[in-house]
């Protein structure tokens, strides 16, 4: 019975085992089996040979003349029951620690994030839509809102997006906003930052800091995450409006001076120098006077031929195909076959955080190559896209900053992007610091920190920006 019993569990958890790693089966399976035929065998002859030494030498009937006897089921040479457990164990553990990792860690979303019946929604963008004390994370002397506002997506259309709002307690009057566009967290809606446990993770130190010199912080979750939508990753144009919105409602929550300084890292960075192209026309009212653009996302087709490539991120490449395939409608999965979309899809259900983040990895190992691939960014239809959402360097002081050992966003091809921009008249400044990666970069202890806070309170003063690059 037992034998019996563990021969299934062992078959059912393989199975199961199969539909949560299907490449990785495929590969291993064949190699396991040939294990299994080369030591099973190899015990069972063993076995054999050691039971007809015994036989021979007990005299038993082999050795009578009367010819060989058809043994009976107690004889024949069998795998012992403690091999059988230990075999069956194994893919069981497997089994449970896959469901550790793929039930993952994801924030969950409450009634905040549902939308509002729509007469309850204005039409313009930029305006408060809803609002609640939010104590996550929110630093000493100061105090917090989560906020659902109106903006636009990817396709212009109206739409609502989450936020969270930090301001010194105790003042009243109306101070300036540091907007900042937040880091990769995911592309779902549970990835919202304001619905984690780490709301404002990069460059929090700093964040901080500017608060508590009597800054308002206004950090947009964008469309997609949080609020019902759907977000376009590194859509430019939509990251932009999303952050300029952020604060035109938070002003609605609080007073605010016409006065506001844009961070953003990686994938903020990127909306950070969106949000100063378009604010002149979109926001005149938010008044930027400077963006910080921390290992920001520039040179998309370089960029994505980096993803694309033989040790290009799985992660990152899946989140951006199925999310422009929904945006734009361009088939990236549609030539990768029914596994690969599958497997695309799984990959963007999960979010960078916690657990979540190790399911959303061990999903885009199961990939047998990049989602979008190097050929697809031979098309002229992505192609023109990823040009389309290439930031250019905003009319107003912008500081860009690089770890010089960031291999997510190389720092080479930063260097070629600021060349660029320099060479088409452009001023910005560009801050390289060696030994840091796309993570220690905006670390606490950074000396990006100090750099970041003293350059923000300047351009909220009203100073003017010195030391451009070009």
């Amino acid at each position: 019975m037992i034998r019996r019993t563990a021969v299934v569990v062992g078959l059912a958890a393989l199975v199961l085992l199969a539909l949560a790693w299907p490449t990785t089966t495929l590969r291993v399976l064949p190699w396991l089996l040939a294990v299994a035929l080369v030591v099973g065998g190899g015990f069972v002859a063993l076995r054999t040979g050691v039971h007809d030494v015994v036989r021979r030498v007990r005299g038993d009937q082999a050795d009578t003349g009367r010819g060989p006897t058809r043994r009976s089921g107690r004889d024949r040479p069998r795998v012992p029951t403690w091999l059988l457990v230990g075999a069956a164990a194994v893919p069981v553990l497997l089994l449970v620690a896959t469901v550790v990792v793929h039930v993952g860690s994801r924030p969950t979303l409450d009634a905040f994030y549902a939308a509002p019946d729509d007469d309850e929604v204005p039409a313009e963008a930029g305006r408060l839509v809803r609002q609640e004390p939010f104590t996550t994370d929110v630093p000493d002397g100061a105090e917090g809102w989560r906020i659902l506002y109106t903006t636009r997506d990817a396709a212009g259309e109206p739409a609502l997006a989450s936020a969270t709002v930090v301001a010194p307690t105790g003042r009243p009057e109306a101070l300036p906003a540091v907007a900042v566009g937040h880091g990769t967290t995911g592309v779902a809606r549970p990835c919202a930052p304001s619905a984690s446990s780490d709301p404002f993770a990069g460059a929090k130190a700093a964040l901080a800091e500017v608060v508590a010199a009597g800054a308002v912080a206004v950090t947009t979750d964008y469309v997609g995450l949080g609020a019902p939508g759907r977000h376009a990753y590194l859509d430019g144009p939509a990251a932009g409006a999303n952050v300029l919105d952020s604060v035109r409602a938070a002003g609605e929550l609080r007073a605010l001076a016409p006065t506001t300084v844009v961070w953003g890292h990686s994938q903020g960075g990127h909306a950070a120098l969106w949000a100063g192209r378009l604010a002149p026309s979109y926001a005149p009212e938010v008044g930027v006077a400077g963006v910080a653009a921390l290992a920001p996302a520039t040179d998309l087709t370089a960029l994505v031929r980096d993803l694309s490539g033989p040790g290009g991120d799985r992660v990152l490449n899946a989140y951006l195909a199925v999310t422009w395939d929904e945006t734009y409608d361009l088939g990236l999965r549609d030539d990768e076959g029914w596994l690969a979309a599958h497997l695309a899809d799984r990959v963007a259900s999960r979010c960078l955080v916690g657990r979540d983040a190790v399911a959303a990895w061990a999903a885009a190992s199961q990939l047998r190559g990049p989602v979008l691939g190097e050929d697809d960014l031979d098309r002229a239809d992505v192609a023109d896209r990823l040009v389309a959402n290439t930031p250019t360097v905003p009319d107003v002081p912008v500081l860009v900053a690089q770890g010089a050992a960031d291999v997510v966003v190389r720092a080479d091809l930063q260097r070629r992007w600021i060349a660029e921009r320099c060479a088409a008249g452009e001023t910005p400044r560009y801050v390289e610091y060696d030994g840091l990666d796309h993570g220690s970069l905006v670390a606490d202890s950074s000396p990006l920190t100090a750099e970041l806070v003293a350059w923000t309170r300047a351009r909220l003063a009203g100073e003017p920006a010195t030391d451009p690059t070009c």
